[in-house]
């Protein structure tokens, strides 16, 4: 395992060597300002506008995978994807820019050796301009043929496509009501305004009223339409698989909503069978985490349930080559989001299920078969890291691989290939994702250089990973990130992690990067309290009804830890951070630790218990974490309630929100603002309109930077009020 890692020189001894892919040059070197240090460091501006790779697809045969660069122009700063193909049976092979004659997304090879894409744009200005599926075929030279349109009956947008193995079908999904036996239909009713006006009218035993950043609509869901293929082309009507009528049928979100995509559905090889994850939609839908897989056979008949024993979250249904075998990932314990998740097999044949991981204390989070279908490949957080595991099934011995030699930092987006390769994606604290391919599973060579030469070019960084002995007596982890020839006195920051059955592990982040706070000058310090993940389902259920306990001992000894690891910290100039849970815990912190920081940057934090159970919109979470609704655990909920504490308060706080956030709602935000401005203490309020509970346009992700680097340095670095 590593503990100690330099990012910056590194980076770019490994450029030398990969085929540069995409990007901007780097940029000219400017003064650093920080001292001790020349190279300049990074900037908000280079977070915001470093090319992001995209997931890559491979072609049937495993020797061509395409993927996207999303790359942002650093003065307007709007983003546009560009497209590459890389041969990958050739070292050192460069990626080929692909001109595919469209605006596109969701590149997939298919069967046939054609790309096909999701696009909204249009090559004939008499159709509309609605998502649809396209393909292209490629020349021997790699040069995009004319896209032609493969759903031309579509009357909706397409939000997503999945293509049969054999090419003779394609599952598309979008948002269509419910009782639209079509994919789109133009007199669909709207239930939820009656009008004359223009309110909403909701019923009580309908589900979500709102989910994550969007008003529901009811009677509109995600739902997958099955169509067939000939030539790549539809040649008939398409089923939907949560059955045609609604009264024998299923009324689900499939995939789920918000965040469910492609990995919630696959073919059998044989194209007969689209197995599915589905969630109810019913008046308890706000409550369950019971998500099912279903099996639909093509014809719009209702779908098979397959997980009816299980009322807590199945999902990513991974159906193996020979098409014997069904797997998938589970959850025990249902209204819990944030249970181990083990990985079920069923033998389609005999109808035997077996928990095939049942013995090993690890969270997988993605699946996919070997090519020769004798073991399963899933990654799973380890301890700060998230390695890749051979999982056989016959045995179920599950194996940690090494493809980075002891430096897996995140490996993601894996897609094992014939002949025992793997390609991947691989980020870390200190390093955007690059695309890598490994023979025999064994130690992966880069094949992209997306960001690395322009991160190498900046100021490097030293990680530094820790370990202490927190509450309970347990082992608690934590990481240090500062410039690596800074000289001190070096001002501290406390990184408080969301979830808050989450991590601060080592991963590229595009919002709250700690490489790119370090590069202002500050020593970052991040704890894995008790709650978070990658350390052992025990561990991560300690948190429960626990909010203010254990995690903020863990916190305390953890940031008195890595302050004591270098003598460079000026332990006294310090300020504390947090985000959703994060921010409830510097909310907590400023009534419960009032004394220790000269400053607070709180983004979309818990204020008040009581108002955020009635308000927010996934009632599971509070109801697992606190051991109840709200009337049910009162004394859990005031327990830990941070605004039972603001008499206490004094430290400076900039507040963050986003007006579109419905899981943590903005008026919280305002609740602390308000606290704060009635007590005199120095504090400042950003909203963000258009932003939900994460900050993610440019131009917003660019002002809340600078406004949170103005804040930290009023207070750490120049004299404060």
């Amino acid at each position: 395992m590593r503990h100690l890692t330099a990012f910056g020189a590194l980076a770019a001894a490994i450029a030398f060597s990969t085929p540069l892919a995409a990007g901007e040059p780097p940029r000219a070197a400017a003064a650093s300002g920080v001292p001790g240090v020349a190279a300049p460091p990074m900037t908000a501006e280079d977070l915001v506008t470093l090319p992001r790779l995209g997931a890559p697809a491979v072609n049937r045969e495993g020797t061509l995978a395409v993927y996207s660069v999303t790359v942002t122009d650093p003065a307007s700063l709007k983003r546009a994807p560009t497209h590459y193909l890389i041969d990958l049976t050739k070292p050192g092979a460069v990626p080929v820019a692909l001109d595919l004659g469209l605006k596109a997304s969701d590149l997939a090879f298919g069967p046939d050796g054609a790309l096909y894409f999701l696009s909204s744009e249009i090559t004939d200005t008499a159709a509309p301009a609605l998502s649809r599926v396209w393909r292209v075929t490629l020349t021997k030279d790699s040069t995009a043929r004319t896209p032609g349109l493969v759903t031309p009956q579509t009357a909706r947008d397409i939000a997503g496509f999945k293509l049969a193995p054999n090419g003779s079908a394609i599952a598309v999904w979008g948002e269509i009501p419910r009782d639209c036996p079509t994919f789109g239909c133009a007199d669909a009713a709207t239930p939820y305004t009656p009008g004359p006006g223009t309110g909403r009218l909701y019923d009580a035993a309908d589900g979500f009223v709102r989910h994550w950043d969007r008003w529901a609509t009811p009677g509109l869901h995600n739902r997958i339409f099955v169509f067939p293929l000939e030539n790549g082309l539809v040649a008939g009507g398409g089923h939907p698989v949560d059955g045609t009528d609604p009264a024998t049928g299923i009324t689900a979100d499939t995939p789920t909503m918000p965040f469910g995509g492609a990995e919630e559905l696959a073919f059998a090889p044989d194209a007969k069978t689209l197995f599915f994850t589905a969630r109810l939609s019913h008046a308890d839908e706000p409550g369950s985490t019971n998500l099912d897989i279903y099996a639909s056979d093509l014809t719009g008949a209702a779908p098979k349930l397959l997980t009816a024993a299980n009322k807590a979250t199945d999902t990513a249904p991974t159906p193996s080559p020979d098409g014997r075998w069904l797997a998938w990932l589970a959850m025990d314990r249902p209204t819990y989001e944030a249970d181990r998740q083990a990985v079920q097999l069923l033998d389609l044949k005999t109808g035997t299920q077996r928990n095939l991981t049942a013995s090993v204390d690890l969270s997988f989070a993605s699946l996919a078969w070997a090519a020769d279908g004798k073991s399963l490949i899933a990654t799973a957080q380890k301890v700060l890291d998230t390695p890749a595991f051979r999982i056989d099934i016959a045995s179920g011995k599950v194996t940690e691989l090494n493809l980075m030699a002891g430096n897996e930092a995140h490996i993601a987006n894996l897609v094992p290939l014939p002949k025992g390769r793997a390609l991947f994606t691989r980020d870390s604290l200190g390093q955007p994702a690059e695309l890598f391919l490994s023979d025999g599973m064994g130690q992966a060579r880069p094949l992209t250089d997306v960001a690395t030469t322009r991160m190498g070019a900046m100021a490097s960084i030293v990680t530094r990973r820790f370990s202490f002995t927190g509450a309970n007596g347990d082992t608690v982890w934590g990481q240090l990130t500062r410039l690596a020839d800074q000289t001190g006195p070096i001002p501290a920051i406390l990184y408080i992690h969301g979830g808050p059955q989450g991590s601060f592990n080592d991963s590229w982040s595009n919002r709250w990067n700690p490489r790119v706070l370090a590069s202002q000058g500050y020593a970052v310090i991040s704890v894995d309290f008790h709650g978070s993940t990658g350390y052992g389902q025990a561990f991560t259920d300690a948190i429960n009804k626990n909010w203010g306990g254990w995690p903020l001992e863990d916190l305390q000894k953890g940031f008195a830890a890595g302050i004591a690891l270098d003598t460079q910290i000026a332990g006294d100039l310090a300020c504390a951070m947090g985000a959703s849970y994060g921010g409830y815990m510097v909310n907590w912190i400023a009534g419960n630790w009032p004394d220790r920081f000269r400053c607070i940057v709180q983004h979309d934090g818990i204020f008040d218990n009581r108002s955020m159970y009635y308000s927010t919109e996934e009632l599971w979470f509070p109801r697992w974490d606190h051991g109840g609704s709200y009337e049910e655990a009162r004394e859990v909920y005031e327990k830990w309630n941070p605004a039972k504490h603001v008499s206490k308060w004094q430290t400076p706080m900039l507040v963050v929100t986003g007006q579109k956030d419905y899981r943590v709602p903005y008026s919280q935000g305002i609740m602390s603002f308000t606290a704060l401005q009635e007590r005199g203490i120095p504090a400042q309020l950003l909203v963000f309109p258009d932003e939900n509970h994460w900050v993610l346009g440019a131009k917003n992700s660019l002002q809340w930077h600078q406004t949170v680097f103005a804040w930290l340095d009023r207070w750490l670095k120049k004299t404060g009020e």
